[in-house]
């Protein structure tokens, strides 16, 4: 019932925070506005949804995880409804930029990971997948329904019935997550040891996963947020280039499993370096060939790695720092993450805008992924016993 329901958030918030890059065309093309109009309610999502993730993360050491994710989709399922009586960007600002962002970073992978790594202490790679495999599955499902919804009735629908879906699973969402007792009786767990998240900041290993998180969100959120438009831009139908996106959520399915299980195995370090060198692989071919057949290549080998790291996070948070400060480290690496990938989101935005395309952004993301690369190969493994 816990893995079911972390399944459960992971699905509706992975397939409705990337509404935002399948309305993105028909909303600019409506109201006249530039992308980069929307790339800020993007980029303001990001660094408030980062920002609610540590705190989220904090408090998922504290308080009741019940409470704390409940509260997540009850703000979340409200904001994304409101979505459909926008008619100016800064509306679009507030509630997705603002609103959205704190419900879906309270109801987050921060939180989820806390609580499924509590209670699966020895397959805790393969638990965690598991429960980050709902955002692949949600992205499948919901954005594939969602993009039927778009052709046939309009951008507004998709976010009135993504505000509905919200409040469809709330019940038995709340009714699978255990209370902060029953929290406690389930973890198996060994007293917690580690470090504080101060004495973990004066590591070189956390400064690391910091960069490779960085540039991880970077391109994450620059991808989901404009390769729908870019395949339309290349002669793809609306509704194959949101099926495109769809699919990616299904090949993420099968990198964010497979990625689970090798962790168990090898340690986090080699499935995150893997998916780093498909990513160049995908976007050197993407810079020099943007046929829609190389489209549809680079948006499934990319989807393979998009949530790779995911569930990784909370694994090398706790082989790196320990278990004491879990919720507080996973939360303010995967705060990093979402801060860049806010900034990747606007600059692909404006390089469109300046430029009349995106080429000039697959190379910036090429070089940045294999930066990453070689960073996570400088990544230590666990540390040594207390």
């Amino acid at each position: 019932m816990l893995l079911a329901a972390g399944f459960l958030v992971m699905f509706i918030g992975g397939g409705s925070r990337f509404a935002i890059g399948l309305t993105l065309r028909p909303m600019v093309e409506e109201f006249a506005w530039d992308r980069s109009q929307i790339g800020i309610a993007v980029a303001v999502f990001q660094a408030v949804s980062a920002t609610t993730m540590y705190v989220a993360g904090t408090l998922a050491d504290r308080i009741s995880l019940r409470l704390l994710i409940g509260g997540g989709l009850v703000i979340s399922g409200i904001s994304i409804g409101l979505m459909s009586l926008v008619a100016a960007p800064w509306h679009a600002v507030v509630l997705y930029g603002v609103l959205f962002a704190v419900g879906n970073g309270t109801a987050s992978v921060t939180p989820v990971g806390v609580m499924v790594t509590r209670a699966f202490p020895g397959r805790t790679g393969l638990a965690n997948a598991a429960a980050a495999s709902g955002m692949t599955v949600g992205q499948l499902v919901i954005i594939a329904l969602l993009a039927a919804v778009l052709v046939a009735i309009g951008w507004r629908s998709v976010f009135v019935w993504l505000g509905v879906a919200y409040l469809l699973l709330l019940p038995p969402v709340l009714a699978a997550i255990p209370g902060k007792a029953a929290a406690n009786a389930l973890s198996a767990a060994p007293p917690q040891s580690g470090l504080s998240v101060a004495a973990a900041a004066r590591t070189r290993q956390f400064w690391l996963l910091i960069l490779v998180y960085a540039v991880c969100g970077f391109g994450d959120f620059f991808v989901t947020t404009h390769v729908v438009a870019f395949a339309q831009d290349k002669g793809i139908s609306a509704l194959l280039a949101g099926n495109l996106l769809a699919l990616m959520g299904l090949t993420g399915l099968l990198g964010v499993m497979l990625a689970g299980y090798w962790s168990d195995r090898t340690g986090p370090v080699w499935p995150t370096a893997l998916s780093f060198a498909a990513r160049a692989g995908a976007f050197a071919l993407v810079a020099f060939d943007q046929s829609p057949l190389s489209v549809a290549i680079f948006a499934l080998v990319f989807g393979l790695t998009f949530l790779v790291t995911a569930p990784l996070t909370v694994i090398f948070v706790r082989d790196s720092f320990g278990t004491r400060n879990l919720g507080a480290l996973t939360g303010l690496i995967t705060m990093v993450h979402h801060v860049c990938g806010g900034i990747g989101a606007y600059i692909g935005a404006s390089i469109f805008d300046a430029t009349g395309g995106y080429r000039i952004a697959f190379m910036i993301m090429l070089v940045t992924s294999t930066i990453a690369l070689l960073l996570t190969l400088s990544l230590r493994g666990p540390r040594a016993a207390p």
